[in-house]
């Protein structure tokens, strides 16, 4: 049986009961629903003052590098020319190169659990990285972060203005573990499962009724009593008797039935096993220790 996810208000709460539900999806222009949690504004300041720190260093280490082998009697110009070069390849080729080296990671994002991937879900290149790090000269250095802490805050998504235009997103990779729900059996069919059949369930409508159970709190009212109507006719079919009760309810009681029936079957397997394996490694009748 699929997992499911407990809709938020189904049949008033009575046979479902809800946990953890903290799952988030991005849905790309072709209506494409991704399994991406985008990271909250907090683990991103949390990683990108990480980032900051480790790129200061580095800069300040690269000057004193340089300071010690460059001649003492340089140029004034030739001085402010080395010093933005090396503001610029600190603050704009190193952190594209490392994210394009890493697949959208860095040492902040690292110890955040976060990673830079596309709009599709897939791993940034050099040209998403180069485009978030250049735009980061104003967004994050020159603007002090403020820029992209307001353009995260309004926005639909916690993305900053370089995802914008490189069409990436910053996804969390240690999201917070969540617990399946459990469908429970409404108490209008404790009498009915003691006698129903519903073993002819076909797997592929057992397939839609875990997909029903899951997607259910994000259907509009009218869409999902059709729908549970519909679902409803075509189990009827497999299931004997058939309780006059909401769609939902008699819905939910398939389910949890097909669920002990299950499970029964797995502990009989089980059972099976050992005893097969107890046959198995016994000692012959009448052989010698």
């Amino acid at each position: 049986m699929p997992k499911t996810r407990a809709p938020r208000d189904l049949a008033d709460g009575r046979f479902v009961r809800a946990l953890d539900d903290t799952s988030d999806e991005l849905v790309v222009g072709e209506a494409v629903a991704l399994d991406v949690q985008p990271a909250g504004i907090a683990l991103r300041l949390a990683a990108a003052l990480l980032d900051a720190v480790c790129v200061l260093a580095l800069y300040l280490m690269l000057l004193f590098g340089v300071s010690r082998v460059w001649p003492s009697g340089i140029d004034d110009a030739w001085a402010a020319a080395l010093d933005i070069g090396l503001l610029v390849g600190v603050l704009v080729l190193v952190p594209a190169a490392v994210e394009t080296v890493t697949k959208g990671r860095s040492v902040g994002r690292y110890a955040a659990g976060t990673r830079v991937v596309r709009l599709d879900g897939g791993a940034i290149g050099f040209r998403h990285a180069f485009a978030r790090a250049l735009v980061g000269l104003l967004e994050l250095w020159m603007s002090l972060g403020s820029v992209a802490l307001l353009v995260a805050l309004f926005g639909s998504r916690p993305r900053r203005l370089g995802d914008l235009l490189a069409g990436t997103i910053v996804q969390h990779e240690r999201p917070t573990k969540q617990r399946d729900p459990e469908v429970l059996l409404p108490a209008e069919l404790v009498a009915w499962a003691r006698v129903a059949d519903v073993s002819a369930l076909p797997q592929r409508l057992e397939n839609r009724l875990g997909a029903f159970f899951r997607g259910a709190a994000d259907l509009r009212p009218e869409v999902r009593e059709v729908t549970a109507r519909s679902l409803a006719a075509s189990v009827a079919e497999y299931a004997h008797p058939v309780p006059a009760v909401h769609p939902e309810v008699f819905l939910a009681g398939v389910v949890v039935l097909r669920r002990e029936r299950d499970v029964r079957a797995l502990r009989s397997r089980a059972a099976m096993l050992d005893a097969a394996a107890a046959v198995a490694t016994a000692r012959p009748p009448g052989f010698p220790r």
